[in-house]
């Protein structure tokens, strides 16, 4: 059973943590996922990029796998499947898949345009009771080949877009998509306290989480933010366990090259890193 992001998010701006929404690409990370938050008792969002979705051959298969690994795999705690900076025409197609949470991502837009279509998604999602993130001010780093420092929303815009009624606001403080360049100046908690100072009680998003450091988290969570997204640290992770076993030689005793063995030690990668994120963002045991 999916649910909305919605009750999951008050409840952890109203207690100072963060739920952290972990992306899937593939049928293991799922399972990866889940497992970890099941074990460790804490909600869960599972994000999916348009991309990563039609990798996994469209969004119905992805509902469709999730909605059967909750169930098959006994899953009691919240778990909502969200579109992940998503077009518009993605976030329609989301919603009748069966999505339970969709972010529609018009930052590239004029702020009236990313205004008019936000407000019919609220409407859509409202009567479906999906949860909605909209964004202000694009997120820096490498997304769809383009690399740029993190950009900084302004307050007065994300107030715009919040009282439309969406239920979660991501906001561009500095925070960047993928690895962290050396140079990176950190994140601004001035433009932070100002867009919550607007906001109110909104729940808000920090994307690109990975690479941030502990205390940038912690404070940014102290400051309304209630959603972290987690992406890359993931498969880092993934990719440096398969790397090692596969020069270990392991493949190449008796049934290594199976690839539910082969696999194996990237799953257990990404449980290890989806834990530590868990318990750094405070979300463990408030399911």
């Amino acid at each position: 059973m999916l649910v909305s992001a919605k009750e999951m998010l008050t409840k952890a701006r109203e207690g100072k943590y963060a739920v952290g929404q972990f992306n899937i690409n593939n049928l293991e990370w799922t399972k990866a996922i889940l497992q970890t938050a099941q074990e460790l008792n804490s909600p869960v969002i599972l994000g999916v990029s348009e991309g990563a979705g039609k990798y996994m051959c469209g969004f119905k298969t992805v509902a469709d796998m999730v909605k059967a690994m909750v169930e098959e795999l006994k899953i009691t705690v919240p778990v909502a499947l969200h579109l992940d900076h998503g077009s518009y025409e993605g976030a329609k197609k989301c919603i009748e898949a069966g999505f339970s949470s969709i972010m529609f991502d018009g930052s590239h837009y004029a702020i009236e345009e990313n205004i008019e279509k936000t407000k019919e998604l609220v409407e859509t999602c409202n009567k479906l009771g999906l949860s909605l993130e909209a964004e202000v001010g694009s997120i820096g780093g490498e997304e769809d080949g383009v690399v740029g420092l993190g950009e900084c929303a302004d307050p007065a815009e994300c107030k715009m877009i919040a009282d439309l009624g969406v239920t979660m606001l991501a906001a561009g403080i500095g925070n960047i998509h993928g690895k962290y360049p050396a140079n990176w100046p950190g994140l601004r908690f001035d433009v932070l306290a100002s867009i919550k100072e607007k906001v109110g009680d909104m729940p808000l998003v920090l994307h690109g989480g990975t690479g941030i450091p502990a205390e940038m988290i912690k404070e940014a969570i102290s400051l309304g933010v209630a959603k972290i997204n987690v992406n890359t640290e993931c498969q880092l992770a993934f990719a440096e366990a398969t790397r090692k076993y596969i020069e270990a030689g392991k493949d190449l005793e008796g049934k290594g090259f199976d690839p539910r063995k082969l696999l194996a030690p990237g799953a257990e990668a990404i449980k290890a890193t989806v834990k530590e994120k868990m318990e750094l963002f405070g979300s463990i045991n408030k399911a």
